[in-house]
């Protein structure tokens, strides 16, 4: 195909490194396998997380999970616990964690350019004594992730910089369809678009943990 045309491609870590050369000495002394303190501030911090899985034959999954700040809990030094809310229950992450414990996350804080990046081994519970204390708005979670870190650290501000991610002045949010009509446009469905837009319209919103 002509789209292919030109492309080359790199085959081996001894190429990739001749070309990015070596990283730098505070990018290798960065990692860590235990929460520092400063970990557990941005924890309890952050609202938002991406939660990266695979399944036993290298297939990928991310998906994004959202709660009121410090929604993860720290149970010590080396374990978190996340928890599941009302969704499409697809259960994809969930489905490959089966298969493939690995899983990698990255945490967010709104307004700030780094990211918090944790990767580790990943359990399904269906209950423990924190549960209780992972519910919103009276609504206890019916399962979590608990993951086991084997790897922790602080990544660079360069591509929220070359993103203008948290910058109003950058973001077009109009310059695409609505939710609605994207759904409508891509997915077969019975509904109406005026339909479509009534259901994720302002009461959408009163559905998050109901």
């Amino acid at each position: 195909m002509a789209v292919w045309e030109g492309i080359r491609e790199v085959s081996s870590e001894a190429e990739l490194r001749e070309l990015l050369g070596p990283p730098s000495a505070r990018a290798i002394a960065k990692e860590r396998f235990r929460l520092h303190e400063l970990d557990r501030q941005w924890l309890a911090a952050s609202p938002f997380c991406l939660i990266a899985t695979s399944d036993a034959s290298g297939n990928c999954d991310v998906s994004p999970k959202g709660d009121p700040p410090g929604f993860t809990r720290v149970l010590d030094d080396t374990t978190i616990a996340i928890p599941d809310r009302n969704g499409n229950r697809r259960a994809d992450g969930f489905r490959n964690i089966f298969a493939n414990p690995h899983v990698g996350l990255i945490y967010l804080v709104p307004g700030r350019r780094e990211t918090l990046r944790i990767n580790g081994r990943a359990r399904i519970v269906r209950d423990a004594p924190f549960f209780g204390e992972m519910s919103v708005k009276g609504h206890r979670p019916e399962l979590a992730l608990l993951v086991e870190i084997e790897q922790i650290f602080f990544h660079c501000q360069k591509s929220f910089l070359r993103a203008r991610l948290w910058e109003p002045g950058s973001w077009a949010p109009d310059a695409l369809p609505s939710h609605a009509a994207i759904v409508k446009s891509v997915t077969p469905t019975q509904e109406t678009l005026a339909e479509l837009e009534r259901y994720y319209g302002p009461e959408y919103a009163e559905k998050l943990y109901g």
